[in-house]
């Protein structure tokens, strides 16, 4: 597997500003009243129990989940609506749709194609959006297999593959389309424990590469060597936001402080 990620330069993209959002569902706020900046290029790791709204804040951010009050804006553009005077107005889908292609999402069981080929999984996209002829996404394919480490599985069929190699060949697949913003929705919860290893290796050269990362998973060493900043939600809030370092080894919250107590 390739020591880093040199198929593009690192850029200033994928700056992240998050206000005032709230989600509920029923009687349930999964999101309240949340606020968060992310500079581009950086590696933020979202943790916290289960049911705090983790991922539901990283479904907020390529609109798979419309928020009820707030908006999240990606480079100055606001994700899913766009503003007419004082008022947001939701996109058309196509539209929606065209917005995705800046942001990848990994998700925690894969989502490939279980009737395409590795190889026709990661050029599906980007054929279909017209952003690369078909033999230029295989070209960009090779590269993207070569640097996690699968280019001998281009013509597998995904249920011939691993967990570990499905989750590796999902990770390419999002980068195909060249996304200014990569989201992990707990990546390795769905995986075998000796699994586990080869998905964040990919992750960390991901890391190093320019791409903003924003990461909910549940392992915490992983969190202190790549994160840049960590965020700890609970009840849909975010309770403590800061570096790996301050948050992980000397929180200031008690809330904080009896979770890692938990998981560590």
């Amino acid at each position: 597997m390739s020591e880093a990620i040199d198929y593009r330069q690192a850029h200033a993209t994928g700056a992240i500003s998050i206000t005032g959002v709230s989600k509920s569902y029923g009687r349930h706020k999964a999101l309240d009243d949340v606020s968060l900046e992310l500079d581009p290029g950086s590696v933020t790791v979202i943790v916290g129990p289960s049911g705090s709204g983790k991922s539901t804040l990283l479904r907020t951010l390529n609109h798979l989940e419309r928020v009820d009050t707030g908006f999240i804006q990606i480079d100055g553009d606001y994700i899913g609506y766009q503003r007419r005077g004082d008022k947001l107005y939701e996109l058309k889908e196509k539209a929606i749709l065209r917005q995705r292609i800046n942001v990848g999402y990994v998700f925690q069981n894969f989502n490939l194609f279980p009737h395409l080929t590795v190889l026709e999984n990661l050029i599906e996209a980007p054929v279909a959006h017209r952003q690369l002829s078909k033999r230029d996404a295989v070209t960009r394919a090779g590269e993207l297999l070569d640097i996690v480490g699968l280019r001998h599985k281009a013509d597998a069929w995904p249920r011939h593959l691993s967990g570990g190699q499905q989750q590796r060949i999902a990770i390419a697949r999002a980068l195909m389309l060249n996304p200014r913003v990569m989201l992990f929705d707990e990546p390795t919860s769905a995986l075998d424990p000796e699994l586990v290893g080869e998905v964040l290796d990919v992750i960390k050269k991901l890391a190093r590469s320019g791409t903003t990362l924003v990461i909910v998973t549940h392992e915490i060493g992983f969190a202190r060597e790549v994160a840049d900043n960590v965020v700890f939600m609970v009840d849909g809030r975010i309770v403590e936001q800061g570096s790996a370092t301050q948050v992980l080894n000397n929180p200031r919250h008690e809330r904080t402080r009896r979770f890692l107590a938990r998981v560590l």
